[in-house]
């Protein structure tokens, strides 16, 4: 689903809002706040340092969001046609693959192997 195909009026979807990559950034740049502002102190008799918790949370906000905006454009759906069809090596029931001797009989190969005969 692309911008053009939302409809106005109605909610855009996580995918294409704003707010899931924002809240993502957010919680990263408050993890970051706390984290620095308790380790750039150097221990309780020192003052915290806001000037270095509010630089890392400003950094960790912008990058987190930039990850985002590029993991989010860089979304893509499969085709339809990727999605149908067996495969490789995902149907068991063929004889002559992974290990399996060919059957004598061409109307066996779609019977499916019991574990007798492993």
């Amino acid at each position: 689903m692309t911008v053009a195909d939302q409809t106005p009026g109605e909610p855009r979807k996580m995918r294409t809002s704003v707010k899931g990559p924002l809240m993502f950034s957010a919680f990263w740049a408050v993890l970051a706040f706390v984290a620095v502002l308790i380790f750039a102190s150097g221990g309780s008799a020192h003052t915290p340092r806001f000037d270095l918790a509010f630089t890392g949370a400003g950094i960790a906000f912008i990058v987190s969001l930039v990850v985002a905006a590029m993991l989010s454009m860089s979304y893509k759906e499969n085709a339809e046609h990727l999605g149908q069809g067996s495969g490789v090596n995902l149907s068991s029931k063929r004889p002559g693959h992974g290990g399996h001797a060919a059957p004598s009989d061409p109307a066996d190969g779609d019977a499916e192997t019991t574990d007798g005969d492993r």
